[in-house]
């Protein structure tokens, strides 16, 4: 049984649990006109809010008002879902959600950003989306203020006035099983794990894993790539790069330990 677990007025025991292929199936009729389907496809995937809005209690607004916002990012993702993907509804979700939450709670906040300046990053992130779009690569400030026609200090003070500040274990990604945090996003240019890892214990220990888990180690701590410049190198998803990088680092830890 269920436990019974009330969160803004909700039972979540009471919410419906569907598979992958029963949410795809209710989306496909949702996107084409199915009112009922859209509405069953909300509810059974209301756990994603709430469990999302519990990381956001601390703040000063209501959680009845920021699960309310939730559920607007919730609904965006249903709409711009492409069902055509291979991909979980949770792992596009998830970070629009965030998103949406986080700019009610900026837009609440006592800290004002006059209006020119926000019109002005506005303009920015259409700019970015539209460069994006069209390149397939992530836009530069550069490229944006030459589209917009503006000075390059005026973009980034622009993106630096609405930018919250984000925890490094903020969640960017998630495959229901697995998430990927801001921190295993960042490149370490200056290689200052090198020098421990030329040591005879550690080579031995890096000597005693698979082909594929040497092949990370060496990419993320001696080259210093993230960890989404190692999957498209060797041609896995960034969820499978961060589960052997994890294991690979545990080997070794109990192995010098």
């Amino acid at each position: 049984m269920n436990s019974r677990v009330e969160i803004c007025g909700i039972d979540t025991s009471k919410l419906p649990r569907l598979s992958h292929e029963e949410s795809m199936e209710l989306l496909k009729k949702a996107h084409a006109g199915d009112e009922r389907a859209r509405e069953d496809f909300l509810m059974a995937n209301l756990r994603l809010v709430l469990s999302i809005i519990q990381r956001f209690s601390g703040k000063k607004e209501s959680i009845d008002d920021i699960f309310q916002v939730g559920c607007i990012g919730l609904i965006k993702a249903t709409e711009n879902f492409d069902t055509s993907l291979n991909l979980k509804f949770s792992t596009y979700a998830v970070p629009m959600i965030i998103g949406e939450i986080r700019r009610f709670l900026r837009d609440n906040s006592h800290v004002r950003i006059s209006r020119s300046i926000r019109d002005t990053a506005y303009k920015v992130l259409q700019a970015r989306q539209q460069i994006e779009s069209t390149t397939n690569r992530e836009a530069t400030m550069e490229q944006i203020a030459a589209m917009l026609d503006i000075p390059y200090q005026s973009v980034v003070y622009a993106m630096d006035a609405i930018s919250d500040p984000v925890s490094l274990f903020d969640p960017i990604y998630h495959d229901g099983s697995e998430t990927v945090m801001i921190m295993d996003q960042i490149s370490d240019s200056k290689n200052t794990d090198e020098n421990w890892l030329t040591s005879v214990s550690l080579q031995e220990a890096v000597a005693k894993l698979s082909e594929r888990e040497r092949q990370i180690i060496s990419l993320r701590f001696y080259e210093g790539k993230t960890q989404i410049e190692v999957s498209e190198e060797i041609g896995i998803s960034q969820a499978q790069v961060s589960r052997l990088e994890k294991a690979a680092l545990s080997s070794v830890k109990k192995y010098i330990s």
